[in-house]
């Protein structure tokens, strides 16, 4: 049965503006990090990103280097686009990246003008589209010069291959500097990807800086996890990251300060109406510069539990004074 999109997908969804841009994107997005790649099963991605678009996500979130393998998010999400989405791509938000190592040899990663036009080639080849609406630079690279990045940034644009560029885990300075060399060029810096959650709080100093530079802010990770979901308060799930699903979460992660805690935030979330999960995505979303959230998931179901965070994103100051004395005891 052909696809038919949900007509009430935009009732329960905000819409926020990127920074000092004309451009508003769903307050919860979709990463394609884990769970897309060949190495899933596509049936269940593809249940996820028409899940993700019959609840009003509008921003789908890749990289040239998510998988796994490397490069498999993005043709998953290029076939589900095709042969689904196809029609309402105007509706859409899609962004993806590119810094980190993609393939052997001096040209496989970095910020040079040759990887990052390579990259970018292939992902729209990849995802089937002539243009992407978002393009970052996945990370900073010391060896290449800031402004030969940005000149090939600002190059994207004025060659229609991305209607907008960013930034992704930039320092303060750093992203300064790029919001500097791109608007030189005539270019915006519409906005920057960090990891950001109650757990994660090193880049609340970027935070700062994304006000005073009018850019949008976009957290990835913002259940550091998993952990802010709960599912480790009793122990580690067989089937979880920290079970070895992933490198970036381990067992070693997850403490007894880190257990009491999230039990301490379950109870808060409890009164305010909401899951752990839910409550920690209303946090992040509640800090002035912060445009967007990236959600993962693994289940359809989980998108629409996630997004009903939106129904209260308020916090009162005892609670988050509460909060705040929590997380002081980790």
């Amino acid at each position: 049965m052909a696809y038919l999109a949900d007509k009430n997908r935009y009732e329960g969804m905000q819409y926020r503006r990127c920074g000092g841009s004309g451009l508003k994107l769903s307050a919860m997005s979709l990463g394609l990090w884990h769970g897309f790649g060949s190495e899933n099963v596509y049936d269940n991605g593809k249940d996820m990103i028409l899940a993700a678009f019959d609840s009003g996500i509008t921003h789908f979130d890749l990289a040239n280097n998510y998988g796994p393998v490397p490069g498999s998010a993005e043709e998953t999400f290029g076939k589900v686009l095709k042969r689904e989405l196809k029609a309402h791509r105007d509706e859409m938000v899609i962004a993806t990246k590119a810094g980190y190592e993609m393939w052997p040899g001096p040209y496989g990663d970095g910020g040079s003008r040759k990887y990052l036009t390579a990259s970018l080639d292939q992902s729209l080849k990849r995802m089937g589209l002539g243009y992407v609406d978002i393009f970052y630079h996945h990370r900073p690279d010391p060896e290449t010069p800031p402004e030969e990045t940005a000149e090939t940034l600002a190059g994207f644009v004025a060659a229609g291959k991305a209607l907008y560029v960013g930034i992704s885990n930039y320092d303060g300075p750093g992203t300064k500097k790029m919001a500097g060399l791109l608007r030189e060029k005539g270019v915006r810096c519409l906005i920057h990807q960090m990891r950001y959650s109650m757990l994660s709080r090193e880049n609340e100093p970027v935070l700062s800086v994304l006000e005073e530079e009018k850019i949008g802010g976009i957290a990835f990770s913002p259940l550091a996890q998993g952990i802010l979901t709960g599912k480790y308060r009793n122990g580690i799930p067989a089937d979880s990251r920290a079970a070895g699903k992933s490198i970036f979460l381990s067992g070693k992660d997850i403490t007894e300060s880190v257990a009491k805690l999230t039990e301490e935030l379950t109870k808060l979330a409890g009164e305010r109406g909401q899951t752990l999960s839910q409550m920690a995505l209303a946090w992040v979303l509640s800090r002035k510069a912060v445009t967007s959230v990236i959600l993962g998931a693994s289940r359809p179901e989980q998108i629409g539990e996630n997004i009903r965070a939106l129904a209260h994103l308020e916090f009162e100051q005892e609670e988050l004074g509460r909060i705040e004395a929590i997380l002081a005891g980790a």
